[in-house]
């Protein structure tokens, strides 16, 4: 039996866990009762982080804790890069940000959950239906 695909969290998807929204955490228990690890990329936990309420802090910790880090190596940066220089030459503009993310998720062969669909779109992504 082979394993499922890893599924890189986007920024949305957090907060909405963190605020319990949209079954956002019903969502993330059957991902993992279904095999998949859960990973985030540092991008994202800075994006998180930027924008916390007070008496956010310690959930965010503990949620944060038990996902799989991604820093942003040469090789993400890279593709990051090429990902939005390549957009833009199509006429579309992509933040560097949301470019991270991508290259993370592409970079590890990931799937990604996002509530963004059109920030991602176009780029090879295989991104998750969410509730």
């Amino acid at each position: 039996m082979t394993t499922p695909p890893g599924v890189l969290l986007d920024t949305t998807v957090l907060i909405d866990v963190l605020r319990n929204r949209n079954q956002r955490r019903r969502f993330l228990a059957g991902l993992v009762l279904s095999g998949h690890a859960l990973a985030i990329s540092t991008m994202s936990v800075a994006e998180i982080y930027s924008g916390l309420r007070p008496g956010e802090e310690q959930p965010t910790s503990t949620l944060l804790n038990q996902l799989s880090w991604y820093p942003v190596s040469g090789a993400i940066a890279e593709r990051a890069g090429s990902l939005k220089a390549d957009l833009r030459r199509q006429g579309q503009t992509r933040s560097l940000a949301d470019m991270i993310v991508a290259a993370t998720a592409l970079e590890n062969a990931f799937n990604l959950a996002t509530d963004n669909r059109k920030d991602f779109a176009g780029i090879g992504l295989i991104l998750l239906q969410l509730p």
